[in-house]
């Protein structure tokens, strides 16, 4: 058995914490950079369903999540009047509906994982890996700082908009497939009456939601346009705020109010709706997980899940298989594609159904739909590494 392999992990939002996690109790030496001087707080509200639910039980962390979920108590889609067409609780489809019953803020989910992490986790912030070289027993890593280091292994869990795949893979055009939707979300003062509920309101393939935040105070407003090309900055907010009132400009409901709060929100997060698709997730000694390898994006409602059952399937196999990383990095795609690829699959299908709906069949194959899910949702069986 190879002890004390060293591991360092690009990211520390989701996936880079849960997997140092698996790393330490597989016993690897684990070392997470993350380019921010820290953790981000706050971001969009996201969900544990099915499988990964059990990925966080066999984590330790069922009770330390719950205490941080938003109590969000289900979802309404209203109509321009705020009168309710739909209700979807969180109670429903044992907890795995469009609400889950797990669903915490990015930032609260990251600030959990790092709590557990931290003590046997070395985390470097306000650093990058800014250049590497590979050869068959370790990985040269230089990083901004000027810093230099040997890995056994490295793995980039650091996004969709990956500096590490785009270093060893190639550029980010031969991957990212944009779906042609633009999603944007920032903290609003909670001056529209919320009580635990989302609202959802839809018009001409354009959407606005809001969601409560815990203690009432703030919610998170929520605001999605179809586009055919993405070609804004995801550094240049100025542009994309820009870009959100012209394509929001004359959506009812509370659109407007919600826009008003633009330019004095502590937050704001605009970037198309992709995904990743690529053939493998590994080369060599570098691997990748979560959005940076798979991202199935924000519309199919399982990058958490992808992240959490990821990071458990990659350590185990790398583990199982003495840190041998060709036959580690082949265990985790042949046990995570067929999850994947549903997941994917699903965020396909809702992009389509709020940009085109009118595409869409007039009597859809029910049956192959709830197959679907169910293999998105129930995912692969985890192995008692």
């Amino acid at each position: 058995m190879m002890s004390n392999v060293r591991v360092l992990v690009s990211g520390a939002s989701i996936a880079g914490p849960a997997l140092a996690h698996w790393l330490h109790r597989r016993g690897a030496e684990v070392t997470v950079v993350e380019q921010a001087d820290g953790l981000r707080p706050g971001g969009q509200a996201v969900d544990a369903r099915g499988v990964a639910k059990e990925a966080i039980r066999r984590m330790g962390l069922d009770a330390a999540i719950r205490a941080v979920c938003t109590d969000t108590q289900g979802a309404y889609t209203v109509d321009a009047a705020g009168t309710v067409l739909e209700t979807f609780a969180a109670d429903e489809n044992d907890g795995d509906g469009y609400i889950s019953e797990i669903e915490v803020l990015r930032g609260d989910f990251s600030r959990v994982l790092y709590d557990d992490t931290r003590e046997n986790v070395e985390y470097v912030f306000g650093d990058r890996i800014a250049e590497l070289t590979q050869d068959a027993d370790g990985v040269d890593v230089t990083f901004a700082s000027g810093n230099r280091r040997r890995f056994e292994l490295v793995i980039g869990a650091d996004g969709l908009h990956s500096a590490l795949r785009s270093m060893v893979f190639g550029p980010r055009e031969q991957f990212v497939r944009h779906l042609g939707l633009v999603l944007a979300f920032y903290t609003v003062p909670n001056e529209f009456g919320l009580d635990r509920w989302l609202l959802d309101y839809h018009e001409a393939g354009r959407s606005a939601g809001l969601r409560p935040l815990p203690g009432g105070d703030q919610a998170i407003a929520m605001l999605s346009f179809p586009a055919a090309e993405f070609e804004v900055g995801y550094r240049d907010v100025d542009a994309q705020k820009r870009l959100l009132r012209e394509q929001m400009a004359g959506v009812g409901w509370e659109t407007g109010r919600i826009l008003a709060h633009l330019d004095d929100t502590p937050d704001f997060y605009l970037d198309q709706v992709a995904q990743v698709v690529m053939e493998r997730w590994s080369s060599g000694r570098v691997g990748l997980l979560g959005d940076a390898a798979f991202s199935a994006s924000p519309m199919s409602g399982a990058g958490t899940g992808l992240a959490l059952v990821g990071a458990y399937m990659l350590a185990g196999e790398l583990a199982a298989a003495d840190w041998d990383p060709a036959a580690g990095f082949a265990g985790y795609e042949k046990r995570m594609r067929d999850y994947v690829e549903a997941n994917q699959e699903i965020g396909r299908m809702h992009v389509q159904m709020l940009t085109a709906p009118e595409a869409a069949p007039a009597e859809p194959d029910m049956d192959a739909i709830t197959a679907l899910i169910e293999r998105a949702v129930t995912g692969p069986e985890l192995p008692d590494y």
